[in-house]
C-alpha cells in the first residue's frame, strides 16, 4: 500500500442486534440473507445473521446501513499486515 495512501476512518453502530449503521464503506461485495460482506479503507467486515436487508446504500458517503437479526461481526484483513509480512518485507 503506498505510503501517501490515507486510511479513511469508520463509524459502527449496532442498536439491539438488529439494526447496523455503518460509515466509511468503500465497497460491498457480496450479500445475501445470512451474510453481507463490507471493504472498508484498512479491512474487510463480515456481517452474519437472519434475514439481513441492505437499507441504505451510498458509496459516494461511504455510509450502509443493515437491519435484521445481526448474530456476528468480524474483521478480516488489515492494512498494517500480519507480523509474518511485515518481517519479511
Amino acid at each position: 500500500m503506498p505510503e501517501n495512501y490515507i486510511k479513511k476512518p469508520h463509524l459502527l453502530t449496532l442498536d439491539n442486534r438488529s439494526l447496523l449503521t455503518l460509515t466509511g464503506v468503500e465497497d460491498v461485495p457480496g450479500f445475501d440473507e445470512q451474510t453481507i460482506t463490507v471493504r472498508l479503507s484498512d479491512c474487510t467486515l463480515v456481517v452474519k445473521g437472519a434475514s439481513l436487508h441492505i437499507s441504505k446504500l451510498s458509496l459516494d458517503s461511504g455510509d450502509v446501513i443493515i437491519d435484521g437479526t445481526i448474530s456476528s461481526l468480524q474483521y478480516l484483513g488489515s492494512s498494517s499486515g500480519s507480523l509474518r509480512s511485515r518481517l519479511f518485507k
